[in-house]
């Protein structure tokens, strides 16, 4: 299907269970608060407050945030690339940019492993792995998300 061009699959919205308002937080898992607190700063541009004895918060222009919780090494999952958290970028040439500073930086923030820039799902990215084996999506998306939603569901949901 050319989601391109295909029309917007019809819909009916039920009321939902629960009367939630906002989407406010994830959590992740970290080693040591503060070399992952570096990369979310220094590398990544995130806004970092330490909440609790083994705990911190990042956010990025949104009220929504993460919770990172500070554990034992070898309790850290290997991560699935496709569960990710991203950023985004401006450009496809800022893309490319941080692609070459995450090289240039590896040794110093930890990242673990660099995937290289493509285009696909709509947007141009790549990915990395953190010390703490958290994948993170860099990401050029002109607007991505604000036309998926405007637009709808492309693909219908039958039962």
């Amino acid at each position: 299907m050319d989601t391109a061009t295909a029309a917007p699959a019809a819909r009916t919205r039920k009321e939902p269970i629960l009367k939630t308002h906002r989407l406010s937080h994830g959590t992740c898992m970290v080693a040591n608060l503060k070399e992952s607190r570096k990369f979310y700063e220094e590398f990544l541009g995130l806004e970092v407050v330490r909440h609790g004895e083994r705990s911190m918060m990042f956010r990025l222009g949104t009220a929504m945030h993460v919770v990172c919780v500070e554990t034992k090494p070898d309790r850290l999952w290997d991560m699935h690339m496709l569960h990710h958290w991203g950023v985004d970028l401006a450009t496809r040439a800022e893309v490319d940019e941080a692609h070459r500073l995450a090289h240039e930086h590896k040794d110093r923030y930890g990242i673990r492993k660099i995937q290289r820039p493509v285009d696909q799902h709509g947007v141009y990215s790549f990915y990395l792995q953190d010390r703490d084996k958290n994948w993170w999506e860099v990401q050029h998306a002109d607007h991505q998300n604000e036309r998926a939603f405007a637009r709808g569901d492309v693909y219908p949901m039958d039962d």
